[in-house]
């Protein structure tokens, strides 16, 4: 695998942030023009039920994504209060957001704590916390 830096570290996973969400697009256009069609037909029923169905498909989409992006952010935000506790003594600054810790995970140890100390002093973005980092510690199990 290539060197992680700030340019390569997002991932996009092909079959599910393209295929997928292109395939669930051409589905809830489909069950519209179905439902159009059938309005004043019998199949009205059968129509309203796909575009249903559809739909609550499209929220699974959202959902399961969401869901586990916010795990994961637990659990980094777990792993960084832990390493910089060891690695001062104290836990982060309680400005810090999950998002801006979640910034910081890429921050070798020689620069997380002035990182962290500037991202809290400073309100950072989590972009502008990762543009700062200049020992870039990578993050490959990062769903």
């Amino acid at each position: 695998m290539a060197e992680q830096t700030y340019a390569t570290h997002r991932k996009t996973v092909l079959g599910y942030h393209v295929v997928l969400s292109l395939l669930l697009l051409a589905t809830v256009i489909g069950a519209c023009i179905n439902l159009l069609k059938s309005i004043g037909t019998s199949g009205l029923y059968s129509a309203s039920l796909i575009l249903a169905l559809t739909v609550v498909s499209m929220f699974l989409y959202v959902f399961c994504r969401t869901f586990a992006l916010k795990a994961q952010d637990r659990a980094i935000r777990a792993e960084e209060q832990l390493r910089h506790y060891v690695l001062t003594g104290k836990l982060l600054d309680s400005r810090l957001s999950v998002k801006q810790i979640v910034g910081l995970r890429f921050a070798s140890d020689s620069e997380f704590v002035a990182l962290a100390r500037r991202a809290a002093d400073d309100s950072l973005s989590p972009e502008a916390i990762k543009k700062a980092v200049t020992s870039w510690r990578p993050d490959t199990y990062r769903a």
